[in-house]
């Protein structure tokens, strides 16, 4: 075997054959296939044509997608009227990555930010809905945390940091910082709004690791954010822009039409072929490059192949030539989740929704891990003179209810907002939505996880992964992930010119 380079987190071969294509000489077209064409596969694409455009590299880019239609969790379903997001509703735009991207696909003049109701959040205790305090003062008269509870928080400026780098979880590391109470009604809650996840399983450093960075580097929570909010001051003083001391901060953004326009636009922008109702069933090493299976019986070889797949699909592919690489991939669960969208007579609705929407602790036993106000958030989302309210059911708590009926999903949504919100009557517009994967589950020992997928694949130069299901979840993520994957593939390709 030749003498292998380390690339970019991957173990690449000195020299590659060069794969051939009738349309351009040989001597100088890569073939790059992509296997997934949702955000992460589309924007990989789009990455790796702009950068091998930039290297001086010609490549010829193929996405296979095995659904009828591109996008993925992205699908912007408009109906009578309303818009429902079938998954993610947008990003923040806090990080660079998607507004970048957006730049490049010379959309951001589309672009949709959330108005003021999203800061307005709350969390349903007690019997009603509490407003998240956004400051001290807040935070002191909120009826939220109880006195003992915010007492036992603010403890937290004297407990020492941990230092022996265990992977703990986040009701861990919440029980141990913050106290019971905190972790109840604001980690638990948080934990299940973003994730659909449970906090007594999901790891600290894979699914927040600015919070561990920040115990790590100063010592707690609090301590952290009074010295990054002195230094948050210096620097606006200065005429900087800055993100909040305490957290990514942003504004929720989308498209007028939703975020399906993201990538919608990302596919139109592609010099190379996407195949839609194009299944990869079989992935296999060849002599200098890939081969992949399809499910019509065809074949396609390539020079380098990214897959951008969910993991319960990828570990299937890989399983004939590495069953470590498949057992590790096999390891990240998913959260299974419905998600319930009901639209109003604005008349029908008693309460005011100036707000982003709430959670729900889960000792509150409620059927919903909670409601957001769509149309208060967007107002394009639901007719003129209605409202449109999306709740979600189910999460890594709550698995079962992937199996109820749409007449139960529906009976118990109405439940709970006729409990929560005083919402009496039926909804005139209902859409449930279910995905029996949802999100990927960053559990314990996650971040161990992804280095021994990484040294997995220094066996397999020109195989590359990227993806939700091991860099982070969020939109931001995914495009982020996708730039790394696409300076790996580039770098390959340089290193086997």
């Amino acid at each position: 075997m030749e003498n292998p380079e380390r690339v970019s987190g991957l173990w690449m071969k000195k020299s590659v054959p060069r794969a051939t294509c009738p349309c351009f000489p040989e001597e100088i077209m890569k073939k790059v296939a992509i296997i997934g064409a949702g955000l992460s596969g589309l924007s990989t694409a789009h990455a790796v044509e702009r950068q091998a455009a930039a290297a001086g590299i010609d490549v010829a880019v193929t996405v296979f997608e095995r659904d009828e239609r591109t996008g993925g969790k992205i699908w912007s379903i408009k109906e009578e009227g309303y818009l429902c997001e079938w998954g993610p509703n947008g990003f923040l735009d806090s990080k660079p990555m998607t507004l970048e991207l957006c730049d490049q696909l010379g959309i951001r003049d589309q672009l949709e930010r959330s108005n003021d109701n999203a800061r307005k959040r709350f969390i349903y205790s007690g019997g009603i809905l509490n407003r998240l305090p956004e400051n001290g003062p807040m935070f002191l008269k909120s009826k939220l945390i109880s006195w003992p509870g915010k007492i036992r928080l603010a403890q937290e400026f004297i407990k020492p940091k941990r230092t022996d780098g265990v992977d703990e979880t986040l009701a861990e590391f919440a029980r141990r910082r913050l106290g019971p109470e905190a972790l109840d009604k604001l980690i638990g809650p948080m934990v299940s709004g973003i994730f659909a996840g449970n906090p007594e399983t999901m790891s600290l450093k894979s699914c927040f690791p600015r919070i561990h960075e920040l115990e790590q580097e100063y010592g707690g929570l609090l301590k952290a954010m009074i010295k990054l909010a002195k230094q948050k001051k210096a620097e606006i003083k200065a005429g900087k822009q800055v993100a909040s001391a305490a957290g990514p901060g942003g504004v929720l953004t989308s498209f007028v039409g939703g975020i399906q326009e993201l990538t919608d636009a990302t596919v139109k922008g592609l010099k190379g072929k996407v195949q839609t109702g194009s299944a990869v069933t079989g992935l296999k090493p060849v002599s200098g490059g890939w081969e992949l299976e399809l499910a019509d019986g065809g074949k396609f070889d390539a020079d380098i192949a990214v897959s951008a797949a969910p993991a319960h699909i990828l570990k299937d592919l890989v399983t004939p030539f590495d069953e470590t690489l498949s057992g590790l991939i096999a390891e990240i669960p998913y959260a299974p989740m419905n998600v319930i969208c009901f639209g109003y007579e604005q008349g029908k609705i008693a309460r005011d929704l100036d707000g982003f929407g709430y959670l729900i602790p889960k000792k509150e036993g409620c059927a919903i891990l909670g409601t957001l106000w769509d149309s208060s958030i967007f107002p394009q989302r639901a007719p003129e003179g209605h409202v449109l309210l999306r709740s979600m059911m189910g999460g890594a708590t709550n698995p079962d209810a992937i199996g109820l009926s749409d007449a139960e999903v529906k009976q118990r949504t109405m439940a709970e907002l006729k409990k929560i919100m005083g919402i009496v009557v039926e909804p005139d517009f209902v859409r449930v939505f279910r995905h029996q994967r949802a999100i990927p589950q960053y559990v314990v020992g996650h971040a161990d996880r992804l280095v021994a997928i990484d040294d997995s694949l220094k066996k397999h130069p020109g195989l590359i992964l990227t993806g939700n299901a091991f860099f982070g979840i969020g939109l931001n993520d995914c495009v982020n992930a996708a730039n790394q994957a696409a300076d790996q593939v580039v770098s390959c390709l340089k290193k086997n010119d």
